[in-house]
């Protein structure tokens, strides 16, 4: 597992195939001997969230506390730059590759191509959701701006290897495809290159699934909590409110929070039970508050009850 004080170089001599990774977390080259961190830090790039995305994809670790303290930001410039990368220089270039390989006179060249385009059409469309849904999403997590009923699940019930077609692709060209001695160079070229593509694809997803989901689903924790003490805090704010209740109604509301039931209060008040639920109900009104936890708190705020008559 390589560490923040590892250098660079060592980790690129050991693992060429992250350099495109380096591309995505737009770390350019030339960092001569620099540690990880030193490199991470002068180009702006968290380095934690680096080597937690690094060490999966080279051997598969994944620490669950670790997820918890990854730059979201850092994450989502990671996937966009993979996604641009893939849609404006890989799939174009593999299909510039295809062409020029093979003879485009022969029937099944031509189903070959139109293979290819169903499989880089359906990349694309499954890219352009995430780049039109789930991004701006995450953002919105991040100003606490969140609105509907969206969430995170929703991607990862229906996030799936979208590379079935490229298999069949492989598995046409070298089963089927009759070739010269030039074109079986130009297409054992292109192979190499749709192999490395399969597996960057499938790395991506993995990176999505095992690291990117779950740092999500403990934002959205974070984003559900502060989205609690806030509605709290409001209410807190809303002391004023005490002043539209009567009298009566105060006097119910302790009732509640003492544990008393409708028939109890209308007796220890001397009024009638109907008057009870009445009160009650414009309280609910009143205040938004529907339950006696919630009145409780009220409660205690306003100094209506001392909290420690009131059993926790």
């Amino acid at each position: 597992m390589y560490e923040a004080d590892d250098k660079m170089i060592t980790i690129i001599s050991d693992n060429y195939n992250i350099l495109q990774s380096l591309g995505s977390f737009g770390i350019n080259l030339g960092f001569g001997d620099n540690t990880v961190n030193e490199v991470c830090k002068s180009q702006g790039v968290d380095t934690g969230t680096f080597l937690a995305v690094v060490n999966f994809t080279i051997n598969g670790y994944k620490n669950a506390d670790q997820i918890k303290q990854l730059s979201i930001p850092t994450l989502l410039q990671y996937l966009q730059a993979s996604h641009a990368y893939y849609l404006d220089f890989e799939l174009p270039f593999i299909r510039r590759e295809l062409s020029e390989a093979l003879d485009m006179d022969d029937n099944l060249a031509v189903l070959i191509m139109k293979l290819y385009d169903e499989y880089a059409r359906s990349i694309r469309q499954h890219m352009k959701y995430e780049e039109k849904t789930v991004f701006p999403y995450v953002r919105s997590l991040l100003d606490n701006e969140v609105q509907g009923d969206y969430g995170i699940e929703t991607f990862s019930k229906h996030h799936g290897q979208t590379g079935q077609k490229l298999k069949e692709l492989k598995n046409i060209i070298i089963k089927y495809l009759p070739s010269s001695g030039l074109r079986n160079n130009q297409l054992s070229a292109t192979l190499y290159d749709i192999y490395n593509c399969e597996e960057w694809l499938s790395q991506h997803a993995r990176v999505e699934d095992e690291i990117f989901i779950p740092a999500i689903r403990h934002l959205e924790q974070q984003t559900r909590q502060n989205d609690v003490s806030m509605k709290i805090s409001n209410m807190i704010s809303k002391g004023s409110d005490s002043d539209s209740l009567s009298q009566r109604e105060k006097e119910v509301i302790v009732g509640v929070v003492q544990g008393m039931t409708n028939k109890e209060i209308a007796d220890h008040l001397s009024i009638a039970i109907n008057t009870v639920i009445t009160h009650r109900r414009n309280i609910a009104r009143k205040l938004q508050i529907h339950s006696p936890a919630g009145l409780t708190i009220y409660a205690i705020v306003n100094n209506l009850v001392d909290i420690s008559s009131v059993k926790i």
